[in-house]
C-alpha cells in the first residue's frame, strides 16, 4: 500500500487526524530514525488531538454563545477591583458543575456579567462539560414555541439534561406573563441534578415584581440559592467608560 492508498484507507476508517499528518510524520521518523512504535504513538496522538479539537468546536457550536471569544484573560479585573476574582477563577475550574451547584452573577448593566458567564461556560466546555447558553427572553420564547407546537416536554428534557445552563440578562427585556412559572419549572427540574448560571441586572429582591409572581420566584430562589455561588459585579460600567473616553485618551491608555 503506497502513501496515497494509506491516506485513503485512514480517511475511510475515519482517522483523519492520522491522515492529515501521515506524510510529515513519516518524513520525521525517517529523519530522526525513530522506532516504529514511536511513529505509531505520534500518529495516534495526532488523531486524539484532532478529535478533541473537533469535540470542543462542536460543543461550542451547540452552546450558542453570543461571544465565542469570551475569556478571563480578556477581562479587566482592575476596572472593578472589588470583584471577587478568586471566586471567578474557582468557577472557571468547573468544579461547581461537577457538584451540581448554581451561580448568580448580579450587577448593573455593563459590568461584565455576560462576558464572565460566557468565559466560565467556555472553560466548562474545555473541562469536558456540555453547556447551553441562552439569553433569558430567548429561552422563554423557545419554551413558548415548544409549548405551541407540542414539544414542550422534549424541550424541557433537553434543557434539563445539559450539565450547565447559562441564562443571561434576566430583567434586560420584557418577559412573557408565564416567565416565573416557566423558569420555576426549569429550575425545579435541574435542582441538584445540574448547574444553572444566571445573570441579572436586578437584585433578587426585585425579581418578584420583575416576573410578576412572588410565590413562584420565592420557590425558584429557594432552590437556586440553596447551593449557589453569588458574584456581585460592578459598580462601574464598561459601556459608560467607553462612551466617556475620547479616542485619544483610549489610545494613550492602551499604550
Amino acid at each position: 500500500m503506497n502513501l496515497i492508498e494509506l491516506d485513503h484507507a485512514l480517511r475511510k476508517l475515519r482517522l483523519s487526524g492520522m491522515a492529515a499528518t501521515l506524510e510529515a510524520r513519516l518524513l520525521e521518523a525517517q529523519s530522526d530514525r525513530r522506532a516504529p512504535i514511536d511513529l505509531v504513538s505520534t500518529l495516534v496522538h495526532d488523531e486524539l488531538v484532532r478529535r478533541q479539537d473537533r469535540l470542543l468546536t462542536r460543543r461550542i457550536d451547540e452552546a450558542r454563545f453570543r461571544d465565542r471569544a469570551a475569556a478571563l484573560d480578556r477581562f479587566d479585573f482592575d476596572f472593578n477591583p472589588k470583584l471577587n476574582r478568586r471566586l471567578v477563577f474557582d468557577l472557571a475550574t468547573a468544579r461547581f458543575v461537577e457538584q451540581h451547584e448554581d451561580v448568580l452573577l448580579l450587577g448593573p448593566p455593563g459590568t461584565g456579567k455576560s462576558h464572565l458567564a460566557q468565559a466560565i461556560g467556555l472553560a466548562a466546555i474545555a473541562q469536558g462539560h456540555k453547556v447551553a447558553y441562552r439569553e433569558a427572553h430567548g429561552l422563554l420564547e423557545e419554551l413558548a414555541d415548544a409549548t405551541l407546537d407540542g414539544t414542550r416536554k422534549e424541550y424541557l428534557a433537553r434543557m434539563t439534561a445539559v450539565p450547565l445552563l447559562i441564562v443571561d440578562d434576566l430583567g434586560m427585556r420584557r418577559l412573557p406573563l408565564t416567565a416565573a412559572e416557566d423558569l420555576l419549572e426549569l429550575v425545579m427540574r435541574r435542582y441538584e441534578r445540574a448547574s444553572t448560571l444566571l445573570t441579572s441586572n436586578r437584585p433578587v429582591d426585585d425579581w418578584g415584581k420583575l416576573l410578576g409572581d412572588t410565590a413562584a420566584v420565592t420557590a425558584m430562589l429557594d432552590r437556586l440559592l440553596h447551593h449557589a455561588h453569588v458574584l456581585k459585579c460592578g459598580p462601574k460600567s464598561w459601556r459608560t467608560k467607553l462612551s466617556t473616553t475620547s479616542p485619544l485618551q483610549e489610545a494613550g491608555a492602551n499604550r
